[in-house]
């Protein structure tokens, strides 16, 4: 996994995932490119705009309705009121809101596409958006309303209703009205300009951003469950020659087996081969390269997607300054997104199957060959009395099924709305917000998973069945990373505490893994 902590120019060069999680996390400001030659690039396509409003031109969202109302013709003298309309009657998102992170990445997605130059944005605009990325004034944005084309209309609404001052935003910690954070830090609010509403608003933003914060969570979790599944292994004392490469050479999927690589690495399976009481391990852990493999071997496509649309001009109409053409289409479609969350999520589900798998055969003594009962460290007379993991398993169970349930495809539930022009939608942004809940649910899963496998095999060294020198190195350095942070449960005691802190962890991507 990449990191950039600099500067990220936009329209300067490709943006990628990594830039726009950098800006998320804070660990990245982002500017504008002020060579000449750019910024000539974008006012020549306002300036365009302008122009063909002199001559009387017709031009959608400009000098017409929105949508269904395209009939509906605006006079010239109400033109530069249209755009403050479009964002005001879309005010009306519900839901949570979207957190800070997620709003720096949309604000970013936003300036990537505008940046292309085939908006017909004044550089003004561009500015605007600058400064609040510059000063981290965020705006309030609801999650729930949009339906993924036109665009994320009713949520990049509220971005466009920040640029003119309007509705709240999010600076220093307090949820404050815009006008009174620009008042304080002489921010003088935009007025809109023919087509900046849409330029705005009619795009893929939100559902995009969503997608880069998701990638790069599921990049993480990917080698975290696979450093699980080793410490699974090693706990049920399995076969690490179900990892070996002459096998895998067998069926060469790249990702598949590179995850095969990092487990037969942690296992040491050169060194100190490990043998198990069966012949063959179970499913969760013999076929774990082949389920985590599925989506490693995704992952590629799924960037290049992402990234394509990163930097795509994604509005409509489309305008070419250069060339002096207004084109009216459908880049505010958001299928390729809808069409990756909708697989990115069901890959981070069955790593959510798989690890639920993993814990039922560690926590049960019918299964985990020879471990106490739930994992409890309790000894003699104590026994009796300590439940270890247990409630922690049935946890997993209620993450995983709701985690599993919602892999139900967000594309495929198109409703014809809006008088029957977009009569076939993307449902993009729920896609993007059912992955990242999927997410969530993992990232508990996985908390969890790392700190029942970490007491198993603390367990057998403390029994005397392992011996700690035969361990990988790193597998060795997540034991040690784990207990710095966690004590062995020889006594029942709240886990609430420990696993949150270990799903914020996790989600900061802290324990070391294979990059």
């Amino acid at each position: 996994m990449t990191t950039v902590n600099s500067d990220i120019i936009f329209g300067d060069s490709h943006i990628t995932i990594e830039h726009i999680n950098e800006l998320a996390r804070g660990h990245a400001k982002g500017k504008l490119n002020t060579n000449k030659d750019f910024q000539a690039k974008i006012q020549k396509g306002a300036d365009f705009l302008h122009n063909l409003l002199q001559e009387d031109g017709v031009i959608y969202g400009v000098t017409t309705g929105y949508g269904d109302s395209v009939t509906e013709q605006v006079p010239l003298s109400n033109v530069h009121e249209l755009p403050l309309h479009l964002t005001r009657f879309h005010g009306c998102g519900l839901g949570d809101t979207f957190s800070i992170e997620q709003t720096r990445a949309i604000l970013g997605a936003r300036m990537t596409s505008l940046c292309r130059g085939y908006s017909g944005v004044t550089w003004r605009l561009l500015e605007q958006l600058e400064t609040l990325l510059k000063h981290d004034i965020m705006p309030r944005i609801p999650q729930e309303g949009s339906v993924g084309a036109s665009g994320d209309l009713t949520p990049l609404s509220y971005v466009a209703a920040v640029l003119v001052g309007e509705r709240d935003v999010y600076y220093q910690g307090q949820l404050r009205p815009t006008k009174e954070v620009f008042k304080e830090l002489h921010i003088e609010p935009i007025q809109l300009q023919p087509k900046e509403g849409l330029a705005i608003m009619n795009g893929t933003a939100v559902m995009t951003a969503l997608a880069c914060l998701a990638y790069q969570r599921a990049e993480y979790l990917i080698e975290l469950c696979s450093r699980i599944t080793s410490l699974c292994s090693i706990a049920l004392q399995g076969n690490s020659a179900h990892f070996d490469n002459i096998l895998f050479d067998a069926k060469p999927h790249p990702g598949q087996n590179q995850i095969a690589e990092w487990i037969r690495d942690d296992l040491n399976h050169h060194k100190h081969p490990r043998n198990s009481s069966r012949l063959q391990d179970r499913y969760s852990i013999r076929c774990a390269p082949h389920i985590i493999g599925a989506l490693k071997d995704s992952m590629p496509w799924m960037r290049q997607m992402i990234e394509t649309e990163l930097n795509s001009a994604n509005d409509n109409p489309i305008i070419d300054g250069e060339g002096q053409h207004v084109l009216h289409g459908g880049h505010f479609y958001g299928g390729h997104i809808a069409m990756v969350m909708d697989t990115l999520k069901t890959g981070i589900a069955n790593l959510s199957d798989l690890m639920d798998r993993q814990m039922a055969l560690l926590m049960d003594r019918k299964f985990n060959n020879g471990l106490p009962n739930n994992l409890s460290a309790a000894k003699n007379d104590r026994k009796a009395i300590n439940h270890g993991f247990k409630a922690v398993q049935i946890g997993i169970s209620a993450w995983t099924a709701e985690a599993l349930k919602n892999t139900m495809p967000a594309s495929v539930f198109s409703r014809s709305t809006e008088c029957h022009n977009q009569d076939k939608v993307s449902m993009g942004t729920i896609a993007a917000r059912d992955c990242l809940r999927v997410l969530q649910l993992t990232e508990q899963i996985a908390a969890a998973s790392l700190m029942a496998s970490c007491q198993a095999v603390q367990i057998r060294i403390h029994n005397k069945e392992l011996d700690p020198d035969s361990l990988s190195e790193t597998v060795s350095t997540t034991l040690r990373e784990v207990f710095e942070t966690f004590s062995l449960v020889d006594e029942d005691r709240p886990l609430e505490h420990e696993l949150r802190h270990f799903v914020t962890l996790i989600q900061q991507q802290h324990w070391s893994t294979y990059s």
